[in-house]
């Protein structure tokens, strides 16, 4: 559980570089498989996107696999796979379990306003907040929250030692 802690953690500081206006579901979610595959590659690992799952489809094509939007072979390591998703879908956490029962490192980057509900162990969640907003067309569009500003420098005046003259003085 450890290396799967200090994997999300990674994932998760990597991301913290990404940001992004105006962009809809699909487009966010395809760039955080991309900031995922590079995240990966840039770690110096094997990356695949849709790479098979182990978990199989529900009938009537339980004859077929499933597929990770991210998977990741590393050296000596377990490989980790990787599902980006807007929502709680059951079907997303039924389908890391069966990937972490095989040794799998499973992550789930979850995107949204919030909040995020952790995962039962041993899928770990990777929490990445967006605003949301509606454009002039009355589209839902996402972005990154804006950097945190420091408060702006005030007079040094004591208000509650002031009196009216301090406060107008110029």
């Amino acid at each position: 559980m450890e290396d799967a802690e200090r994997v999300a953690a990674s994932l998760t500081a990597w991301l913290g570089t990404v940001t992004f206006e105006d962009r809809d579901a699909d487009q966010v979610t395809d760039l955080l498989v991309q900031s995922a595959l590079a995240w990966g590659a840039a770690q110096g690992w094997r990356v695949y996107r849709r790479a098979r799952s182990v978990a199989q489809l529900p009938p009537p094509y339980a004859d077929r696999h499933s597929w990770v939007d991210v998977g990741i072979a590393r050296q000596g390591l377990p490989p980790i796979v990787v599902e980006v998703d807007q929502s709680d879908r059951k079907r997303t956490l039924e389908k890391l379990q069966a990937e972490a029962a095989q040794g799998r490192v499973a992550l789930w980057l979850r995107w949204g306003t919030g909040p995020f509900h952790h995962p039962p162990a041993p899928v770990c969640l990777v929490a990445y907040q967006v605003t949301a907003r509606k454009d002039a067309t009355g589209r839902r569009t996402f972005g990154t929250p804006a950097a945190e500003r420091p408060a702006p420098v005030h007079s040094g005046v004591e208000l509650g030692d002031a009196d009216q003259g301090d406060l107008f003085a110029s």
